[in-house]
């Protein structure tokens, strides 16, 4: 089997939040995913005795969670020293069939392997039970990826990858079919953030730990024409009337049943009782016939 190229270094990746946490983290995207979250969860009629929060930053998910009824016991797999169990997320040291919830915010966009993530989830869960994630898509930081990439054009011939290339909503619910989830669901939604410059917007993603992981990144020293370029032009083409400028977060809502015999399936060709053209008293038209005129 090919192995899934590298597109994040997660060591990298796992230094940046650390630092992040040093720092002080910032909270507020992964908040406001984690209310969310629960909100999804609360409208579920299900009991889930035992359930996995995957690589979610910080704890907001286990506290977005704690007064929902219907779930047991959370633990918390992450890579953070103070997770309970301390484990990358595209290994999971998670037995078939154990859970009877997997639920996972912000983590899974930096998978270098999300189909094999997505896959391992499946199996550890219980026949019938879900998996619920928020991952970011594609949009994310599309302002920040424009400007810094015709700054650098501008001021140094050529561009460098910085922001990364998360999922599109299109491909997620073909990558839930292929892992094997029944009745996926996926949607969108996107949140606009203001910030007093473009420089703020960048210490906000440093404090949430979610500065460039990339593998192909550029390892020389960002330089200070660059910067102001990229700046000044961020401030040109994406700033309201009041000086203040946009940042756009594209989060994507996964969700998917591990297959159970009790749930939905779609009816056999040829096996329905009864004829549309019936139920909406119109008159059926064979293959090959005109209609009347």
């Amino acid at each position: 089997m090919a192995q899934s190229p590298l597109v994040f270094d997660r060591a990298l990746l796992r230094r940046r939040q650390a630092r992040a946490r040093a720092l002080g983290f910032e909270t507020f995207l992964i908040d406001r995913v984690a209310s969310d979250l629960a909100d999804r969860l609360g409208a579920v009629l299900r009991e889930f005795d035992t359930a996995v929060d995957l690589g979610t930053p910080a704890d907001a998910a286990r506290t977005a969670v704690e007064g929902i009824t219907s779930i047991g016991h959370l633990y918390r797999v992450a890579s953070s020293p103070d997770a309970d169990v301390v484990a990358d997320e595209e290994t999971l040291p998670l037995r078939d069939g154990s859970l009877d919830l997997v639920v996972s915010a912000l983590a899974l966009q930096f998978a270098n392997d999300l189909p094999g993530a997505l896959v391992q989830i499946r199996r550890a869960l219980k026949p019938d039970g879900l998996f619920l994630a928020a991952l970011l898509g594609g949009e994310t930081l599309t302002e920040l990826r424009q400007s810094f990439a015709a700054a650098e054009a501008e001021v140094e011939g050529g561009i460098s990858p910085r922001v990364a290339p998360f999922a599109d909503v299109r491909e997620m619910g073909a990558l839930l079919q292929r892992a094997g989830f029944a009745l996926p669901v996926t949607d969108l939604e996107r949140l606009t953030v203001r910030y007093s410059s473009p420089l703020f917007l960048m210490g906000e993603l440093r404090r949430m730990g979610a500065t460039n992981v990339l593998v192909e990144r550029r390892r020389k020293p960002l330089r200070r024409a660059t910067l102001k370029r990229m700046a000044d032009g961020y401030a040109e083409r994406f700033s309201d009337p009041d000086g203040k400028v946009r940042a756009t977060f594209e989060i994507i809502w996964l969700s998917g049943w591990a297959p159970h015999e009790s749930q939905q399936k779609p009816l056999r060709p040829g096996s329905a009782q009864a004829r549309l053209a019936d139920a909406l008293g119109t008159k059926e038209i064979g293959t090959g016939e005109k209609a009347e005129q």
